[in-house]
C-alpha cells in the first residue's frame, strides 16, 4: 500500500498537489500540519496537508515529501473550509489564500544561492566578461551568494543573464537553501550552580574570592536581585546593575559559582496593572444591550446603529464578557491599526492578558507567537483585536465577532488576492463556528441597511450620546463667500479661524480634517503650465515639504523638489491643492503658540508612531491635531471642542457611485470626535457648495434621509446592494495590447445571461507602475445565482491565458469591489 498527501502549495495554481510519504510519516502527519515539499525542478516550499489517502494520482508522478515541520496542526479544519470558501467566492486559488493569510515566518521557502565550482580552472577567468569576473572574484571571498547580492555587486536590477552565462561556462553552480524565518526569542539568565545552592559551599566561595573584589560585588548583587524580585535574573540586568563587564561574570561561571542558561520568552508584552470592574451601563445602553441579546435569539447577524459617543464600546465589553464566561473566543475587528491603540488601552483594563492584538505593524516573529497562542487556546488571548488579517487566525471556538465601524472601506483587501471584504467574511466565518456577529457603526453601510430592510439582519439603534451630552452643533461655512469678501486666512475661512482662536483660549483641543496627505498634490510652472509627473504613472507628483521631495502616492517614486521648470527653465513654480503638511505649516504660522501634530501615513510609518501621537493628544500635549481619514475612525478624546473639515467638496466630487455615501460617513464620523465629554462640541464644514444635499444632511444628522435617497439612486442605476459587481482589470505595458485583449474579453463576458457589462474603459489614472489598466464592470442582479457567471468568467480568463500572444497580460478579478 502506498501513502499519499494532498497539499496546498503557496503558488497560484487551481488544484492541490499530491505527494507521497512513507508509512510511518503517514501515521504521524495530521491534516493542517506543515511539510517541506519540492515544487518544480529546484524550488522548495512549505505546504499544508489537506487530505490523506491511498489513491495514486493519474496526471503526475508524485514526489516524496522532504520534511515534517509540525507535531500538531497549525491550521485547523474550520480554517481550511474557510479558505476554500474564500478562494471559490473571490475567484482566487487556495495557494493564494494560504500565501497571503499565513504569517511569513511560518512559510519556509528555499532561496537560490550560487556556489563557486571547484573544478573551474582559474586560468580561464581571464576570458570572463567584467560583470562575470566581479561575481567570480566575490565568490573567492564568500562561500555563497544570493541573487540579490549578485544584483548589488554588478549594479543591475536583472542579474539573471549574467548568472545564466556563468552557469553555462561552468564557473558557478546554483543550489536551494531552505531558510527558517521564525526564530524564538532567547534570553540569557543567570543562576547559582546546584553546588552553590548549599550555603556552606557559597560561604567558602566568598572566602576564596576575598581578593577578587569585582567578582564578590557581582555575586552579592546577584543574590540581592534574586531576593528582591523573586524572578530569574537576566545577564543584562545583572551586568547593568553594577556597571561591570562580561569577563567578570565569565570568571564566576568558570569557577562553577554561577551558571548562564538560555530560556525562550514571548515577544508579546505582559499586561501590567490590576483588572478594573466593568462600568455600569446607562439606561439607554442597558436597553440596547438587552435588545441585541434578544435579536441574537433569532438572527445570527445584528446591525448596531449607535451615534458617535453613545458608548458602544461599553456594550461590546458586556457582550464579550458573556462569551468568555461560556469559554468562547471573541474576535474584535477594527478597520485601522490606529484604532487598536485606544481600544486595547480601554479593553485591557477589563480583560487583562485575555486580550491580544494582531496586525501588520508587528514583526513576523511576533505574529507567529500570537498565531500559536490562539491555536493552543489555553486562556491567554481569548479575545483578539485587530484589522482584517485577524480573521485568519486559527480560532477553534469562536462565540462572537464584533465588526466595529463596519461601514469602512478599509475592510476590503485590494492586493494581493484574495480580494475579500472582512465584514462579509466575518459573517461567513461565524457560520462555521455557529457564532454571532455584531456590526457596529454610527453611519452603517447601505448594504447593511438594505439587509436590515430585507430582514436578514437584526437591528438595534442607540440614538443618544452617553451622559446626556448633545450631538455637536454643525455649521456650514461658505468659503466662496469668504474668498469674495477677502476674509480668508490662507485656507481657513473667517468662522473656522475665529473658532480655533476661541477654542485655544478656552484650553480645549482642535481636530482639523483634510483627506489628502503631503503638502500639495500639484506643482505648476507659472510660465508654461508644466507640472512634474511620475515617470511610471499617469499622475502628478505630490510635494512633501518636510522631506523636500516630490513623491508619487501610487508607485512610491520620489525625486528632490525642483528649483526650476524642467520644460522652460523658469524658477516661477507654484503649488496648487491642499495636503495635511500645508495645513500644518499654515496652522503653525496662524497660531504660533499652539502645539501642532499631524496624523497621516507619513507620520505613522514607525511601529509605535500611532500610539505616541494619540497618547500625546489624549494627555493634552497637543493642541491641534491635523489628519486624514485616520482621525475619523472611532477615536475617543475627552477635550476636543472643535472639529474643522477644510474642504468637503473633494469628497463629494469623487467619480464613484459610493462617493456621496462615503462623504456623509467621513464627515459625520469626523464630526463625532467633537464634544464627547462636558460641553456641546462644534463642527465647521468648509465648502464652496453649502447647499449640497449631502452637506445639509450631515449638518442635520439626517442619516436615514441620506440612506433612503442613495438607495433609490442605486436601484435606479443598477448598483449594489440591488446588483452585484465584478470588476475585471487587464494590465500590460503595451497600451495597444490592453486595448485589444480587453475588447475581446468584454465581448466574451457579454454572453453572460442577464448581466449588464460596462466597458472596457480606462480609469481616471490609466497607467500605474508602467502598466496600463483597463476595467470591465459586470453587473448581476442580486436575486440571481452568481456562481454560473463567475464560473464562466474564470473560463474566459483561462481561455485567454492559453493563447500565447495574450499570456503576458495580467488579469485581475475583483468580486464586490468597493
Amino acid at each position: 500500500m502506498r501513502y499519499f498527501l494532498d497539499i496546498i502549495v503557496p503558488v497560484p495554481i487551481e488544484q492541490n498537489y499530491t505527494y507521497e510519504c512513507v508509512a510511518n510519516d503517514f501515521l504521524v502527519i495530521e491534516v493542517g500540519s506543515r511539510v517541506i515539499v519540492q515544487f518544480g525542478k529546484t524550488k522548495y516550499y512549505t505546504g499544508i496537508v489537506v487530505n490523506k489517502h491511498h489513491f495514486l494520482p493519474e496526471v503526475h508522478k508524485p514526489k516524496m515529501i522532504e520534511q515534517i515541520l509540525d507535531e500538531k496542526p497549525i491550521v485547523n479544519e474550520i480554517q481550511l473550509k474557510f479558505w476554500k470558501w474564500i478562494a471559490n467566492y473571490y475567484l482566487s486559488t487556495l495557494g493564494e489564500v494560504y500565501r497571503n493569510v499565513m504569517p511569513s515566518s511560518l512559510k519556509l521557502e528555499s532561496e537560490t544561492k550560487l556556489l563557486r565550482n571547484p573544478d573551474f580552472d582559474d586560468a580561464e577567468s581571464n576570458n570572463l566578461a567584467d560583470n562575470e569576473f566581479m561575481i567570480y572574484e566575490a565568490l573567492s571571498v564568500q562561500s555563497a551568494l544570493t541573487i540579490k547580492e549578485v544584483s548589488e555587486i554588478i549594479s543591475r536590477k536583472n542579474p539573471l543573464p549574467t548568472i545564466k552565462s556563468l552557469i553555462e561556462k561552468g564557473v558557478i553552480s546554483p543550489f536551494e537553501e531552505i531558510r527558517d524565518k521564525y526564530k524564538p526569542k532567547l534570553i540569557n539568565f543567570v543562576k547559582l550552580t546546584a553546588e552553590m545552592e548549599v550555603e556552606a559551599n557559597l560561604q567558602e566561595v566568598f572566602t576564596g574570592l576575598s581578593r577578587a573584589k569585582k567578582q564578590v560585588e557581582l555575586l552579592m548583587k546577584f543574590i540581592s536581585l534574586k531576593a528582591q524580585t523573586q524572578k530569574p535574573v537576566t545577564v543584562t540586568e545583572l551586568l547593568n546593575s553594577i556597571g561591570t563587564s562580561r569577563p567578570i561574570l565569565n570568571s564566576l561561571v568558570d569557577k562553577g559559582v554561577l551558571e548562564v542558561y538560555n530560556q525562550e520568552i514571548s515577544r508579546l508584552k505582559d499586561v501590567e496593572g490590576e483588572i478594573e470592574e466593568q462600568k455600569v451601563l446607562s439606561e439607554d445602553q442597558e436597553k440596547s444591550f438587552q435588545h441585541i441579546k434578544e435579536n441574537f435569539k433569532n438572527k445570527d447577524v445584528v446591525l448596531f446603529h449607535g451615534v458617535t459617543s453613545s458608548g458602544k464600546t461599553e456594550i461590546y465589553v458586556k457582550l464579550i464578557q458573556e462569551q468568555l464566561d461560556l469559554g468562547k473566543q471573541v474576535l474584535f475587528l477594527v478597520p485601522e491599526i490606529a484604532l487598536t491603540t485606544q481600544l486595547i488601552n480601554r479593553l485591557v483594563k477589563f480583560f487583562g492578558d485575555k486580550i491580544g492584538v494582531y496586525h501588520s505593524k508587528f514583526n513576523p516573529n511576533e505574529r507567529v507567537e500570537i498565531w500559536n497562542t490562539v491555536n493552543e487556546n489555553v486562556g491567554k488571548h481569548q479575545i483578539i483585536l485587530g484589522p482584517r488579517s485577524s480573521l485568519f487566525l486559527p480560532f477553534s471556538n469562536l462565540g462572537l465577532i464584533i465588526v466595529d465601524e463596519e461601514h469602512e472601506s478599509s475592510y476590503k483587501q485590494h492586493d494581493p488576492a484574495p480580494r475579500y471584504h472582512a465584514r462579509d467574511m466575518a459573517i461567513v466565518l461565524s457560520h462555521y463556528h455557529k457564532a454571532k456577529v455584531l456590526l457596529g457603526s454610527a453611519t452603517p453601510s447601505l448594504e447593511s441597511v438594505y439587509n436590515v430592510q430585507q430582514k436578514k439582519y437584526g437591528y438595534v439603534v442607540l440614538n443618544k450620546r452617553f451622559g446626556g451630552i448633545q450631538m455637536p452643533h454643525i455649521e456650514i461655512a461658505d468659503i466662496q463667500k469668504d474668498n469674495r469678501q477677502k476674509l480668508m486666512h490662507k485656507h481657513f475661512g473667517e468662522r473656522l479661524f475665529l473658532e480655533i482662536e476661541e477654542t485655544l483660549r478656552a484650553k480645549k483641543q482642535v481636530i482639523l480634517f483634510q483627506n489628502r496627505r503631503g503638502f500639495s498634490p500639484v506643482v505648476e510652472c507659472e510660465t508654461c503650465g508644466e507640472t512634474p509627473e511620475c515617470p511610471n504613472c499617469d499622475v502628478s507628483l505630490t510635494f512633501h515639504s518636510h522631506s523636500n521631495l516630490l513623491r508619487c502616492h501610487y508607485c512610491g517614486h520620489s525625486m528632490p523638489m525642483i528649483k526650476q521648470c524642467k520644460s522652460c527653465g523658469s524658477p516661477r513654480l507654484n503649488t496648487k491643492g491642499l495636503g495635511t503638511e500645508q495645513i500644518e505649516n499654515e496652522v503653525e504660522e496662524l497660531f504660533p503658540d499652539a502645539i501642532v501634530a499631524r496624523l497621516d501615513l507619513d507620520t505613522t510609518r514607525k511601529k509605535y508612531a500611532y500610539q505616541e501621537i494619540i497618547h500625546k493628544f489624549e494627555t493634552k500635549e497637543i493642541d491641534i491635531l491635523i489628519g486624514t481619514q485616520m482621525i475619523s475612525k472611532g477615536l475617543d478624546f475627552d477635550n476636543v471642542a472643535l472639529v474643522g473639515i477644510l474642504n468637503a467638496d473633494n469628497m463629494l466630487n469623487f467619480p464613484d457611485f459610493r462617493a456621496h455615501e462615503k462623504a456623509y460617513q467621513l464627515m459625520a464620523q469626523v464630526a463625532g470626535r467633537s464634544g464627547r465629554r462636558g460641553d456641546r462640541g462644534k463642527v465647521i464644514i468648509q465648502t464652496y457648495n453649502p447647499f449640497h444635499q449631502i452637506v445639509q444632511q450631515v449638518s442635520s444628522n439626517s442619516f436615514n434621509a441620506m440612506a433612503k435617497e442613495q438607495l433609490q439612486e442605486r436601484k435606479n442605476y443598477y448598483y449594489p446592494p440591488f446588483y452585484r459587481l465584478i470588476k475585471l482589470t487587464l494590465k500590460h505595458r503595451d497600451r495597444n495590447m490592453v486595448d485589444n485583449v480587453s475588447q475581446h474579453v468584454a465581448e466574451s463576458v457579454r454572453n453572460i445571461k442577464g448581466a449588464i457589462v460596462l466597458g472596457p474603459e480606462y480609469p481616471s489614472i490609466a497607467r500605474v507602475r508602467n502598466l496600463y489598466n483597463k476595467n470591465i464592470i459586470i453587473k448581476i442582479k442580486n436575486d440571481k445565482d452568481i456562481e454560473p457567471s463567475k464560473k464562466y468568467i474564470k473560463q474566459v480568463f483561462n481561455h485567454f491565458h492559453e493563447i500565447k500572444a495574450f499570456r503576458s497580460v495580467r488579469f485581475v478579478i475583483d468580486v464586490d469591489p468597493v
